[in-house]
């Protein structure tokens, strides 16, 4: 067996292909994904740079780019300096991009439920979501199972 034989590997994808996908059905969202839109945002609602805020950040700026693209799973110590530069807080970062995951749930189990992908159990929550508030800490987001 040849060197160049041996140090080939199959490859196996952690998450199907998108041609493997139920069709119609938006793709499953990943954390890091949502993150990175969260942070992008954010700073592209104040109008800074990736310049600026992976400067106030201490990151590098291809980093923080990567980051925001979903590129790299940044660990939460990474997470926290580039929302303290944007001047929020980690669990204000981490809530924005949960209230994402819920809402594309919903739209990806309301397709599933409309038959997109026959067979599959929907989600369904009773009654209207209650506003934000002192007695509702995740903004009125209901999960069920």
């Amino acid at each position: 067996m040849s060197i160049r034989a041996t140090n080939q590997a199959d490859v196996i994808p952690l998450r199907p292909l998108p041609t493997a996908a139920a069709p119609g059905l938006p793709r499953e969202p990943l954390w890091r994904d949502l993150v990175g839109e969260v942070l992008r945002r954010e700073r592209r609602a104040q109008g800074r740079t990736l310049k600026e805020v992976s400067g106030a950040a201490r990151i590098s700026m291809a980093y923080l780019s990567e980051v925001e693209r979903g590129r790299k799973e940044a660990s939460s110590e990474v997470l926290a300096a580039a929302a303290q530069a944007l001047g929020l807080s980690l669990a204000d970062v981490l809530a924005l991009a949960g209230e994402r995951l819920v809402s594309l749930t919903a739209v990806r189990s309301r397709a599933r439920s409309s038959g997109a992908a026959g067979g599959h159990r929907s989600v369904r929550t009773t009654g209207p979501a209650r506003p934000p508030g002192p007695a509702s800490p995740m903004g009125g987001v209901l999960l069920a199972a």
